[in-house]
Protein backbone atom coordinates (compact mmCIF):
# COMPACT_ATOMS: atom_id res chain seq x y z
CA UNK A 1 0.00 0.00 0.00
CA UNK A 2 1.40 3.36 -0.99
CA UNK A 3 1.84 6.31 1.34
CA UNK A 4 1.08 9.88 0.38
CA UNK A 5 1.61 13.28 1.91
CA UNK A 6 -1.77 14.46 3.04
CA UNK A 7 -1.67 17.56 0.83
CA UNK A 8 -1.01 15.39 -2.23
CA UNK A 9 -3.81 12.99 -1.28
CA UNK A 10 -6.38 15.71 -0.62
CA UNK A 11 -5.43 19.28 -1.61
CA UNK A 12 -8.41 20.60 0.42
CA UNK A 13 -7.78 18.54 3.56
CA UNK A 14 -7.43 21.70 5.70
CA UNK A 15 -11.12 22.45 5.21
CA UNK A 16 -11.95 19.09 6.85
CA UNK A 17 -9.40 19.37 9.67
CA UNK A 18 -10.35 22.90 10.70
CA UNK A 19 -8.16 23.93 13.63
CA UNK A 20 -6.93 20.34 14.19
CA UNK A 21 -4.18 20.25 11.59
CA UNK A 22 -1.17 18.88 13.50
CA UNK A 23 1.38 20.13 10.96
CA UNK A 24 3.66 22.51 12.81
CA UNK A 25 2.86 21.08 16.27
CA UNK A 26 5.78 20.68 18.68
CA UNK A 27 6.84 17.13 19.61
CA UNK A 28 7.50 16.28 23.25
CA UNK A 29 9.03 13.21 24.87
CA UNK A 30 8.02 13.66 28.47
CA UNK A 31 8.73 17.28 29.36
CA UNK A 32 11.43 17.70 26.73
CA UNK A 33 10.76 19.18 23.32
CA UNK A 34 12.46 16.93 20.78
CA UNK A 35 11.26 18.30 17.45
CA UNK A 36 8.22 19.31 15.45
CA UNK A 37 5.70 17.78 13.02
CA UNK A 38 6.60 18.56 9.40
CA UNK A 39 3.91 16.62 7.57
CA UNK A 40 1.46 13.71 7.64
CA UNK A 41 1.52 10.46 5.64
CA UNK A 42 -1.75 8.71 4.79
CA UNK A 43 -2.42 5.41 3.02
CA UNK A 44 -4.48 4.82 -0.12
CA UNK A 45 -7.67 4.92 1.97
CA UNK A 46 -6.81 8.31 3.48
CA UNK A 47 -6.04 6.97 6.98
CA UNK A 48 -3.22 8.65 8.89
CA UNK A 49 -0.30 6.23 9.35
CA UNK A 50 2.74 8.38 10.20
CA UNK A 51 3.78 11.82 11.31
CA UNK A 52 6.91 13.13 9.60
CA UNK A 53 8.99 14.49 12.48
CA UNK A 54 11.87 16.94 12.21
CA UNK A 55 14.22 16.06 15.08
CA UNK A 56 16.27 19.21 14.77
CA UNK A 57 16.42 19.61 18.55
CA UNK A 58 18.19 16.27 18.97
CA UNK A 59 19.74 15.47 15.60
CA UNK A 60 20.01 18.49 13.35
CA UNK A 61 18.41 18.08 9.95
CA UNK A 62 17.15 14.51 10.40
CA UNK A 63 13.55 13.65 9.62
CA UNK A 64 12.00 10.36 10.73
CA UNK A 65 8.61 8.65 10.68
CA UNK A 66 6.54 8.38 13.85
CA UNK A 67 3.61 5.89 13.78
CA UNK A 68 0.37 7.63 14.71
CA UNK A 69 -0.40 5.01 17.39
CA UNK A 70 2.65 6.10 19.39
CA UNK A 71 1.33 9.65 19.78
CA UNK A 72 -1.05 11.52 22.02
CA UNK A 73 -2.18 14.75 20.38
CA UNK A 74 -2.94 17.75 22.57
CA UNK A 75 -4.98 20.02 20.32
CA UNK A 76 -5.54 22.70 22.96
CA UNK A 77 -1.80 23.20 23.56
CA UNK A 78 -0.88 22.40 19.95
CA UNK A 79 1.73 19.76 20.69
CA UNK A 80 2.19 16.02 20.25
CA UNK A 81 3.36 13.75 23.08
CA UNK A 82 5.24 10.54 22.27
CA UNK A 83 5.89 7.78 24.78
CA UNK A 84 9.45 6.70 25.62
CA UNK A 85 11.15 8.22 22.59
CA UNK A 86 14.92 8.32 23.11
CA UNK A 87 17.82 9.82 21.24
CA UNK A 88 19.11 6.30 20.55
CA UNK A 89 15.80 5.40 18.96
CA UNK A 90 15.97 8.41 16.70
CA UNK A 91 19.51 7.51 15.68
CA UNK A 92 18.34 3.97 14.83
CA UNK A 93 15.44 5.18 12.67
CA UNK A 94 16.03 5.49 8.92
CA UNK A 95 16.09 9.05 7.62
CA UNK A 96 12.98 10.11 5.75
CA UNK A 97 13.66 11.62 2.34
CA UNK A 98 10.58 13.21 0.83
CA UNK A 99 11.97 12.78 -2.69
CA UNK A 100 11.99 8.96 -2.36
CA UNK A 101 8.73 7.04 -1.79
CA UNK A 102 8.52 5.09 1.47
CA UNK A 103 8.80 1.39 0.62
CA UNK A 104 8.11 -1.78 2.61
CA UNK A 105 11.72 -2.13 3.81
CA UNK A 106 11.73 1.44 5.15
CA UNK A 107 8.50 0.82 7.07
CA UNK A 108 9.83 -2.48 8.44
CA UNK A 109 12.87 -0.69 9.86
CA UNK A 110 10.57 1.87 11.48
CA UNK A 111 8.31 -0.84 12.90
CA UNK A 112 11.33 -2.75 14.21
CA UNK A 113 12.35 0.25 16.31
CA UNK A 114 8.91 1.14 17.64
CA UNK A 115 7.42 -2.34 18.25
CA UNK A 116 6.82 -3.43 21.83
CA UNK A 117 8.49 -6.67 23.02
CA UNK A 118 6.41 -9.84 22.77
CA UNK A 119 5.28 -12.05 25.64
CA UNK A 120 4.45 -15.77 25.07
CA UNK A 121 4.50 -15.32 21.32
CA UNK A 122 1.83 -12.59 21.32
CA UNK A 123 2.32 -8.84 21.06
CA UNK A 124 1.18 -7.24 24.31
CA UNK A 125 -1.19 -4.37 24.32
CA UNK A 126 0.75 -1.09 24.34
CA UNK A 127 -1.20 0.44 27.19
CA UNK A 128 -0.81 -2.70 29.34
CA UNK A 129 2.93 -2.59 28.80
CA UNK A 130 3.08 1.12 29.59
CA UNK A 131 1.21 0.54 32.84
CA UNK A 132 3.53 -2.29 33.89
CA UNK A 133 6.82 -0.61 33.04
CA UNK A 134 8.02 2.69 34.30
CA UNK A 135 9.77 5.21 32.10
CA UNK A 136 13.31 4.14 33.04
CA UNK A 137 12.75 0.45 32.31
CA UNK A 138 11.08 1.33 29.04
CA UNK A 139 14.06 3.43 27.99
CA UNK A 140 16.48 0.65 28.84
CA UNK A 141 14.40 -1.74 26.76
CA UNK A 142 14.22 0.65 23.81
CA UNK A 143 17.98 1.30 24.00
CA UNK A 144 18.69 -2.41 23.76
CA UNK A 145 16.60 -2.72 20.59
CA UNK A 146 18.26 -0.64 17.93
CA UNK A 147 18.14 -1.22 14.22
CA UNK A 148 21.18 -3.54 14.08
CA UNK A 149 19.86 -5.82 16.86
CA UNK A 150 16.28 -6.05 15.57
CA UNK A 151 17.04 -8.92 13.19
CA UNK A 152 15.41 -11.55 15.41
CA UNK A 153 12.20 -9.53 15.64
CA UNK A 154 12.11 -8.94 11.92
CA UNK A 155 12.80 -12.60 11.21
CA UNK A 156 9.91 -13.68 13.43
CA UNK A 157 7.64 -11.07 11.86
CA UNK A 158 8.67 -12.24 8.40
CA UNK A 159 7.17 -15.61 9.23
CA UNK A 160 3.78 -13.96 9.60
CA UNK A 161 3.68 -11.68 6.57
CA UNK A 162 5.62 -10.27 3.68
CA UNK A 163 5.35 -7.15 1.52
CA UNK A 164 2.31 -8.60 -0.25
CA UNK A 165 0.36 -9.75 2.80
CA UNK A 166 1.14 -7.01 5.33
CA UNK A 167 -1.77 -4.92 6.59
CA UNK A 168 -1.64 -2.07 9.11
CA UNK A 169 -4.18 -3.79 11.36
CA UNK A 170 -1.45 -6.32 12.20
CA UNK A 171 0.14 -3.60 14.33
CA UNK A 172 -2.81 -1.86 16.01
CA UNK A 173 -0.56 -0.46 18.75
CA UNK A 174 1.44 1.36 16.06
CA UNK A 175 -1.36 2.58 13.83
CA UNK A 176 -4.44 2.97 16.05
CA UNK A 177 -5.01 6.25 17.89
CA UNK A 178 -8.58 5.70 19.16
CA UNK A 179 -7.62 5.65 22.82
CA UNK A 180 -9.38 7.32 25.73
CA UNK A 181 -7.57 10.59 25.07
CA UNK A 182 -8.70 10.93 21.46
CA UNK A 183 -12.39 10.16 21.38
CA UNK A 184 -14.32 12.33 18.99
CA UNK A 185 -17.82 12.62 17.68
CA UNK A 186 -18.42 14.18 14.30
CA UNK A 187 -21.79 15.81 13.87
CA UNK A 188 -22.90 15.89 10.26
CA UNK A 189 -25.50 17.94 8.52
CA UNK A 190 -26.73 18.07 4.97
CA UNK A 191 -26.67 21.21 2.92
CA UNK A 192 -28.53 21.96 -0.26
CA UNK A 193 -25.98 23.06 -2.83
CA UNK A 194 -27.38 24.90 -5.86
CA UNK A 195 -25.16 25.03 -8.90
CA UNK A 196 -25.87 25.29 -12.57
CA UNK A 197 -24.17 23.91 -15.62
CA UNK A 198 -24.33 24.84 -19.27
CA UNK A 199 -25.64 21.97 -21.41
CA UNK A 200 -26.03 21.97 -25.19
CA UNK A 201 -29.69 21.31 -25.93
CA UNK A 202 -29.64 21.70 -29.71
CA UNK A 203 -28.22 23.48 -32.71
CA UNK A 204 -29.80 25.79 -35.31
CA UNK A 205 -28.28 25.93 -38.79
CA UNK A 206 -29.34 28.83 -41.02
CA UNK A 207 -28.53 28.34 -44.70
CA UNK A 208 -29.85 29.54 -48.06
CA UNK A 209 -30.50 27.90 -51.40
CA UNK A 210 -31.62 29.00 -54.88
CA UNK A 211 -34.99 28.25 -56.39
CA UNK A 212 -35.72 28.46 -60.13
CA UNK A 213 -39.10 29.52 -61.49
CA UNK A 214 -40.48 30.68 -64.82
CA UNK A 215 -41.38 34.37 -65.00
CA UNK A 216 -43.47 35.99 -67.72
CA UNK A 217 -43.45 39.66 -68.64
CA UNK A 218 -45.42 41.59 -71.30
CA UNK A 219 -43.91 44.62 -73.02
CA UNK A 220 -46.08 46.68 -75.44
CA UNK A 221 -44.11 47.88 -78.48
CA UNK A 222 -44.92 50.24 -81.35
CA UNK A 223 -44.10 49.66 -85.01
CA UNK A 224 -44.46 52.32 -87.70
CA UNK A 225 -45.66 51.44 -91.20
CA UNK A 226 -46.21 53.45 -94.34
CA UNK A 227 -49.67 53.56 -95.75
CA UNK A 228 -50.04 54.55 -99.40
CA UNK A 229 -53.48 55.60 -100.46
CA UNK A 230 -54.51 56.49 -103.97
CA UNK A 231 -57.57 58.60 -104.86
CA UNK A 232 -59.00 60.36 -107.99
CA UNK A 233 -59.82 64.02 -107.51
CA UNK A 234 -63.23 65.09 -108.61
CA UNK A 235 -61.96 68.19 -110.39
CA UNK A 236 -58.65 67.11 -111.83
CA UNK A 237 -58.52 69.33 -114.96
CA UNK A 238 -55.65 71.85 -114.95
CA UNK A 239 -54.03 74.06 -117.46
CA UNK A 240 -51.41 72.14 -119.43
CA UNK A 241 -49.07 75.06 -119.20
CA UNK A 242 -49.18 74.77 -115.44
CA UNK A 243 -48.43 71.07 -115.36
CA UNK A 244 -44.81 70.37 -114.44
CA UNK A 245 -43.57 66.97 -115.30
CA UNK A 246 -40.37 66.15 -113.46
CA UNK A 247 -38.64 62.85 -113.32
CA UNK A 248 -36.99 61.48 -110.20
CA UNK A 249 -39.11 63.25 -107.64
CA UNK A 250 -38.99 61.18 -104.45
CA UNK A 251 -40.91 61.35 -101.15
CA UNK A 252 -38.91 60.05 -98.10
CA UNK A 253 -40.61 58.88 -94.92
CA UNK A 254 -38.62 57.36 -92.00
CA UNK A 255 -40.25 54.35 -90.47
CA UNK A 256 -39.50 53.28 -86.85
CA UNK A 257 -40.48 50.36 -84.66
CA UNK A 258 -39.78 49.40 -80.99
CA UNK A 259 -37.98 46.20 -80.07
CA UNK A 260 -38.27 44.60 -76.56
CA UNK A 261 -35.23 44.86 -74.22
CA UNK A 262 -35.65 42.01 -71.65
CA UNK A 263 -32.82 41.09 -69.19
CA UNK A 264 -32.39 39.95 -65.57
CA UNK A 265 -31.21 42.03 -62.62
CA UNK A 266 -30.40 40.86 -59.04
CA UNK A 267 -31.55 42.87 -56.04
CA UNK A 268 -31.94 42.35 -52.26
CA UNK A 269 -35.38 40.94 -51.71
CA UNK A 270 -35.12 40.43 -47.88
CA UNK A 271 -32.45 40.78 -45.18
CA UNK A 272 -32.32 38.12 -42.41
CA UNK A 273 -30.44 38.70 -39.13
CA UNK A 274 -29.53 35.65 -36.98
CA UNK A 275 -28.74 36.18 -33.27
CA UNK A 276 -29.18 34.58 -29.84
CA UNK A 277 -30.94 35.93 -26.80
CA UNK A 278 -31.04 34.60 -23.23
CA UNK A 279 -34.34 34.04 -21.50
CA UNK A 280 -33.97 34.16 -17.71
CA UNK A 281 -36.03 31.98 -15.43
CA UNK A 282 -35.74 30.69 -11.86
CA UNK A 283 -35.93 26.99 -11.02
CA UNK A 284 -37.09 26.19 -7.49
CA UNK A 285 -36.08 22.96 -5.73
CA UNK A 286 -37.02 21.62 -2.33
CA UNK A 287 -35.28 18.82 -0.40
CA UNK A 288 -35.38 17.43 3.12
CA UNK A 289 -32.09 18.08 4.92
CA UNK A 290 -30.84 16.14 7.93
CA UNK A 291 -28.72 17.52 10.73
CA UNK A 292 -27.18 15.75 13.69
CA UNK A 293 -27.45 17.28 17.15
CA UNK A 294 -25.43 16.33 20.18
CA UNK A 295 -27.32 14.65 23.07
CA UNK A 296 -25.43 14.48 26.36
CA UNK A 297 -26.78 12.24 29.13
CA UNK A 298 -25.10 12.56 32.52
CA UNK A 299 -25.20 10.47 35.68
CA UNK A 300 -24.71 12.10 39.05
CA UNK A 301 -23.06 15.50 39.02
CA UNK A 302 -20.12 15.37 36.57
CA UNK A 303 -18.15 18.50 35.78
CA UNK A 304 -19.08 19.22 32.17
CA UNK A 305 -17.54 22.05 30.18
CA UNK A 306 -20.58 23.76 28.67
CA UNK A 307 -18.98 25.53 25.79
CA UNK A 308 -20.84 27.19 22.96
CA UNK A 309 -20.89 24.06 20.81
CA UNK A 310 -22.87 21.83 23.19
CA UNK A 311 -24.42 24.20 25.72
CA UNK A 312 -27.99 23.48 24.65
CA UNK A 313 -27.51 19.72 24.68
CA UNK A 314 -25.84 19.77 28.10
CA UNK A 315 -28.59 21.97 29.52
CA UNK A 316 -31.23 19.57 28.26
CA UNK A 317 -29.35 16.62 29.70
CA UNK A 318 -28.86 18.40 33.05
CA UNK A 319 -32.56 19.28 33.25
CA UNK A 320 -33.49 15.70 32.40
CA UNK A 321 -31.14 14.37 35.09
CA UNK A 322 -32.47 16.85 37.63
CA UNK A 323 -36.05 15.77 36.87
CA UNK A 324 -35.10 12.16 37.38
CA UNK A 325 -33.50 12.95 40.75
CA UNK A 326 -36.56 14.90 41.92
CA UNK A 327 -38.85 12.05 40.89
CA UNK A 328 -36.64 9.54 42.68
CA UNK A 329 -36.61 11.72 45.80
CA UNK A 330 -40.41 11.99 45.68
CA UNK A 331 -40.73 8.23 45.53
CA UNK A 332 -38.41 7.78 48.52
CA UNK A 333 -40.27 10.33 50.66
CA UNK A 334 -42.70 8.74 53.24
Amino acid sequence: MSLHKIKDFDPDYETHFGDRDVKGYSLYAGDEKVGSVDDILVDDAGKIRYLIVNTGVWILGKKVLLPIGRTRINFSDRHVDVDSLTREQVKSLPTYDGAIPVDFEHEEQVRGVYRRPRAQGNRQDSRTLEDSRNLENSRNLENSRNLENSGNLENSAALEYDRNSFAYDRDPDLYTSDDQNHQELRLYEERLIANKRRDKTGEVIVDKHSETQQARVSVPIDKERVVIERSTPTNSAIDPNQASFQEGEVARIEVYEETPDIHKEAFVREQVTVRKQIDHETVNAEESLRREQLDVDTEGHPNVNRDATNRDAVNRAARSNSDRERNAAGRRAP
